[in-house]
């Protein structure tokens, strides 16, 4: 099948119209923004997207309501994290806390965000839900060594979370 182009006019070969629409649009554009008619510009920080309920965020620690630590250092979620971006230490807790009965404490918790690929799968596998999903998408650093998260950032990010969990029970 052969297309032939169409004749041009002398006017249309000097590329007058198509400049002449595209300098309309621009101040069309111009004067909508001149006096407020269309808002294009976000003010970041300040102003966010809002995330939608299943959003998937970076993968925090968090605490309970005492400010103890909720992770049993089970290293499950080192197990099942595809990309292997969670690393675990697991450390005892000293005989004279009030808190010995408890076997395992994380001593090191690593997360390298650059890895990490956001799945979710930790935050399901948690048995004492101590990992949670941010809904923040801003997680930035200068650095690869700022992108791993070590065990005060995980808690610094994720906070406190007020649910019962098993580890700190005396009676289990």
């Amino acid at each position: 099948m052969v297309v032939s182009r169409p004749k041009l006019s002398w006017f249309e070969n000097m590329y007058i119209p198509g400049i002449l629409k595209g300098m309309t649009i621009t101040a069309r554009h111009f004067f909508d923004h001149l006096f407020g008619r269309v808002k294009v510009t976000m003010q970041y920080p300040e102003e966010k997207w809002p995330m939608p309920d299943g959003y998937r965020g970076a993968p925090t620690l968090v605490h309970d309501e005492e400010g103890r630590e909720k992770c049993v250092s089970c290293q499950l979620c080192e197990f099942i994290c595809p990309p292997r971006a969670i690393r675990i230490k697991p450390g005892e807790i000293p005989l004279d806390s009030p808190h010995a009965k408890v076997e395992k404490a994380p001593k090191a918790f690593d997360i390298d965000m650059i890895r990490c690929i956001y799945c979710g799968l930790c935050e399901e596998v948690c048995p004492e839900e101590a990992i949670f999903l941010l809904k923040d998408y801003a997680i930035t650093g200068l650095t690869r060594e700022e992108m791993v998260h070590n065990k005060a950032k995980l808690y610094e990010l994720g906070g406190t979370l007020s649910k019962p969990i098993h580890k700190w029970d005396k009676n289990k």
